[in-house]
């Protein structure tokens, strides 16, 4: 069973800007510092380029375990601004799901701002269908409200500076 979300923001930052937060390794270290729900973030191997393969800790639910994944970058397209990570280990895999990727693309609206666009793409095997309710979007939408604030501060504080 197939299954897509997704989530929209405008932000008013070029989208070059947005684009070099979310291609980099840094969107990882914001988001730590950002998200309550993010324990850990580790580079298991790469540069931050396709291929590399990050080792994702959540914190756990109360009286729960961690949720522990590792996600590799399939996909990195500077020129169209689309960055895809699927899991590759644990998490997700671990319920019976056959794919789960995030999707960022970054979008220019005019000079000064831009759409982030933030997709989770999943595939759930018949047996685990009922698993398909435990995919929600709010992580996504945390991600992109700590990137926007980042970005806007970020903004704010070169603007200050000239």
């Amino acid at each position: 069973m197939f299954g897509e979300l997704s989530h929209e923001v405008e932000i008013d930052v070029p989208a070059g800007d947005a684009w070099e937060l979310y291609s980099s390794l840094q969107l990882g270290k914001v988001v730590q510092e950002g998200l309550d729900m993010l324990e850990k973030f580790e580079l298991v191997e790469g540069d931050g380029g396709v291929g590399t393969v990050l080792q994702i800790t959540l914190v756990p639910t109360p009286g729960g375990e961690p949720m522990i994944y590792k996600e590799k970058f399939t996909k990195i397209d500077n020129d169209k601004r689309i960055k895809e990570a699927e899991v590759v280990e644990g998490g997700f895999l671990d319920l019976g799901f056959t794919l789960y990727r995030v999707c960022f693309e970054i979008l220019e609206k005019e000079k000064d701002s831009c759409l982030v666009k933030l997709k989770i793409e999943y595939d759930v095997k018949e047996e685990a269908a009922s698993n398909a309710s435990l995919v929600t979007i709010k992580p996504l939408e945390g991600i992109a409200s700590v990137t926007t604030s980042y970005l806007l501060k970020m903004k704010n504080a070169n603007a200050n500076a000239n």
